[in-house]
């Protein structure tokens, strides 16, 4: 059974270089500096129609914690919806209570929106205060994958954990790995977890033809020019699958 590579990212050229590059889903993101948001409407379009892969749409208000009002619960309905009219083949989403457990009323009602279209709970997970009472809560609303990294900062560090999750999930939830992965340590991330699933970046700094490199700065931390992005890299996500099925 191969392993199935998606991609993040957060533009069409970043869309078609991830499914040339043989990734199998992408998962589409505004704001991927601070940790994703809800892409627009016209992003959502452009990617589907720009690529035969799946796309999952991610549906987050803002950056910072996953605690949200009912204003914000009530903007994230509205935005699976849209998602869902715009053609989005999945949603990523994820509301944690204060106490850091799965937010199973906004949950249930935000898969309903979803429906039928399949649910990640994305990283928001891995601040779960207990990840197994957090993956039961998933399994039991109807949720279709979680994306974690064991609890740790990146996918290497909560290994042990991811593999564990795994073997809890036991089919009725699919684990995908991801968080920090790098072609160095997918091949070992996939062999010691088990996993069928790796979430990955796989960027690289582009920048604009004729870029100017002003002194002036209006993003932190600073890139080497206000000029530059971050792109997908064909060639990245080439290696990722490889690597990953080796």
């Amino acid at each position: 059974m191969s392993v199935l590579i998606e991609a993040c990212v957060d533009s069409v050229a970043s869309a078609l270089a991830a499914e040339r590059g043989g990734a199998q889903r992408v998962e589409l993101c505004d704001s991927l500096f601070d940790g994703g948001t809800t892409p627009s409407a016209g992003m959502i379009s452009a990617v589907k129609a720009a690529v035969r892969i799946p796309v999952v749409v991610i549906v987050r208000p803002r950056g910072g914690g996953f605690v949200y009002e009912r204003d914000e619960l009530g903007v994230m309905r509205l935005d699976v919806e849209a998602a869902k009219m715009f053609g989005a083949d999945g949603i990523a989403i994820g509301a944690l209570t204060r106490e850091r457990r799965v937010d199973v009323e906004a949950m249930r009602a935000l898969v309903d929106a979803a429906l039928p279209l399949p649910v990640t709970f994305h990283r928001a997970f891995d601040l779960a205060v207990n990840l197994d009472d957090a993956l039961e809560a998933l399994i039991q609303l109807g949720v279709t994958r979680v994306l974690t990294s064991g609890g740790a900062t990146t996918a290497l560090e909560g290994v042990e954990r991811i593999a564990a999750l795994h073997r809890r999930a036991a089919g009725q939830i699919t684990v995908m790995a991801g968080g920090g992965i790098r072609e160095e340590t997918v091949q070992e991330i996939v062999h010691r977890s088990q996993v069928r699933d790796v979430h990955v970046r796989g960027a690289r700094l582009t920048a604009a033809p004729g870029a100017t490199h002003s002194p002036v700065r209006f993003r932190k931390p600073l890139p080497p020019s206000e000029d530059a992005w971050e792109e997908t890299d064909e060639q990245r996500i080439r290696d990722f699958v490889k690597l990953a099925n080796g």
